[in-house]
Parts: C-alpha cells; structure tokens; sequence
C-alpha cells in the first residue's frame, strides 16, 4: 500500500510540474504583431516633350578686343602733350597720343631734302640738252618741291635712257633715303589708332625714351572679348555666332554677347577648348569677372529632370495605372550640374519628381493628388 501511495503522488508532483511548466510558457509567449500593409505616396507631374536649349557654363574675364602696347621706335626726350599721357585719359581717332622730341632728327631731315633739291637742280642743265622732252617735267618738280612738307614723289621715267641718266646721278638713293628719314620722323608722334582710353602710362614729359622702350597701353572701351574654357566633349556643340547670356557673380546684371570664335586645339592638360565671346556694354570695363551661359544646341522632343531620378544611368520611375511603379528605359542626351536632359518618354506619362526610399519595378504606390 506504501508503494502504491508512494507512486500515485510522484505521478501526481510530474503531472503538477508539467501543468505549471505549461503555463508558465504560455504566459511568456507573445502573440505575433500584425502589420497594416502601407502604400507609399509619390509626387508625379506630366511628361510634356519640348525643344530643350543646352547651356553650357563657363567664367572668364573682360579683355579689351581691339588694344595696343605702346612701344617707342626712336629716342628722345617726351614732350608735354594738349592731354595728359596718364591713365584713364581719353582720346579721339588720330588724335597724338604723346611726342618725342624731334629737333636733332628734324635738322638731319632737313639736310637730306637740301642734298636732294640740289641733286635736282644741278641736273636741270643737262636735261635741257639732252632730254628737254622730259626737261618740263622735272622743272616742274622743283617747283613742287617744299622743305617744309613730305617730298613728293618723283616723275616716272619715259625712258630707260633718262631711268639710267637721273639713277647714275645719285638722285634715286637720295629720294629714297629722304622717304626713309620722313618715316622715322613720323615716329615721334604715336597717334591713337581709333577713339579709346590709355590704361597704363609708364613715362612722363621730360623723361628720356629709348628705342624698344615700353611707353604704356591703350584700348577701345566700346567692345570686349571673354575667353572661357569649355569642356571638349561639348567642342561638337559649339557653333559660332551663337547667343551667350553673361551675368556678374551677384546675378545683379545681364549682358548678352556673341561667340565669334571657337579655338581648333583641345588643351592637353585640361582637355578645356577655348571660346571667345564678344560684348558692348557701356557699363563694362576691362578685367571685371563674368559668368556665360553659352547655348550649344536644342534637344527636340526632350525633358529636363534632376539627376537624382535617374536610376542607374539610364532609367527613371513612372507610375502606371495610378498605382504601379514602373522602371522605363531612356537615353540621357546631356548631363548638367543638378539636372539632366533625356528622351524617350511618351507625353502625359506620369514620372516621379521626388525620389522615394526602397522603390522597385512593380511597387504599388498612391499618387499625391495635392498641388
């Protein structure tokens, strides 16, 4: 009987520790969460294909299109001029930019135009013998002949004899040697070659000035030219005459200029080709810094988005049936900074204009009706 007490309270202490052992489990298990299925928003606006200029970037600064170093070809001392040879000075076309004392060279001048008129004269003699045909002719000559004006140019021959009668008196080489002096004198005066502003002035009256010596620079302020540097792989797109719209780094002023050239040579080191542009403006002077927005060429049938919807490279989200997202192929014709150029879309197609996290082909999304 105590053997059998014994056994039936070890069944029932196994059965107790089971049952307890049970639901202590029970109570520590936690009943799966259901999750609602959540249906991603999405911004989307219309395909609408235009023609798409492409604009092209760039910055330089204002060179002065038509300007001269001013350098001496003969020596003296420099003469006070009507104006100011000072920086910032205007003058007009033709009008003496500075002039260099001349007195020793005027007195040589001189000298040669007298040997010149008496080589002349002492031929008359012996024209009127043997040449009066052409005696008229050179007596005439004399008579035009000023010391205080150029010297006029000589009588064409008439014939070999009376070529060779005038050159074997020495008359040539002193007509030629006169013209050459009338030259060189002319150079003490340098006159401005079109209306414009002297922008460095590096001498002044009563210094002396040597030959090759550099006297300062002079510019028309009418007309400006920018050199940019454009990326090669745009070379192909770059068409002279082409509009170029030039703005300050404050975006506070435009301007509007025209590319006049485009270089031939891609640099090697930057793989950069050159672009000059041309702008007028009265406002504008030289050296100050401008933006260009160049237009290369149009895209036809194209859109613009940013970059940061193209998947890949080559693809971009479009929402089909209000609700799925699709991966659709395109062609990127331009990359920009922020944005992109591409085709391939059909117009009235909806395509995403944010990005969204974890999207994939086939998403169910829910378009964002709001404006």
């Amino acid at each position: 009987m105590r053997k059998i007490i014994l056994a039936i309270l070890g069944v029932l202490v196994v059965a107790s520790a089971v049952f307890f052992g049970n639901q202590l489990v029970e109570k520590n298990q936690k009943p799966k969460p259901k999750f609602k299925k959540q249906i991603k928003t999405v911004f989307v606006e219309k395909v609408q294909n235009v023609d798409i200029p492409i604009i092209l970037s760039a910055s330089g600064n204002l060179m002065a299109k038509n300007r001269i170093e001013l350098f001496s070809e003969v020596q003296g001392v420099l003469k006070p001029a009507f104006k100011a040879f000072k920086a910032g000075t205007n003058f007009n076309k033709n009008e003496t930019l500075l002039s260099i004392n001349s007195d020793e060279f005027y007195a040589t001048l001189q000298s040669q135009k007298s040997n010149l008129y008496n080589l002349i004269t002492a031929v008359l003699p012996d024209l009127r013998l043997d040449y009066p045909v052409v005696f008229k002719t050179w007596e005439m000559y004399l008579q035009r002949f000023n010391m205080n004006k150029s010297v006029p140019i000589l009588p064409s021959f008439s014939s070999d004899k009376e070529k060779y009668f005038i050159s074997g008196r020495g008359i040539l080489t002193a007509y030629y040697n006169v013209k050459n002096l009338e030259v060189r004198f002319a150079k003490h005066q340098l006159k401005a070659p079109f209306s414009g502003t002297l922008t460095e002035a590096l001498v002044s009256p009563g210094t002396l000035v040597r030959v090759g010596q550099k006297l300062g620079e002079y510019i028309d302020p009418s007309i400006y030219e920018m050199e940019v540097s454009i990326n090669a792989e745009f070379a192909s797109l770059l068409k002279q005459g082409n509009s170029v719209m030039l703005s300050n780094l404050e975006k506070t002023k435009k301007y509007t200029g025209k590319v006049v050239r485009v270089n031939g040579r891609v640099d090697q080191v930057s793989q950069t080709i050159k672009a000059f542009i041309d702008v007028k403006h009265k406002d504008l002077k030289e050296g100050v810094f401008l933006e260009a927005n160049l237009q290369a060429k149009t895209i036809l049938n194209a859109i613009e988005i940013s970059r940061k919807l193209l998947v890949d490279n080559k693809s971009v989200y479009l929402v089909k049936k209000d609700s799925i997202l699709t991966l659709f192929q395109v062609e990127p014709i331009y990359f920009g900074a922020k944005t992109v150029v591409i085709k391939g879309l059909e117009n009235e197609g909806k395509i995403l204009v944010k990005t969204v996290p974890g999207a994939f082909d086939g998403m169910i999304v829910k378009i964002n009706k709001k404006k």
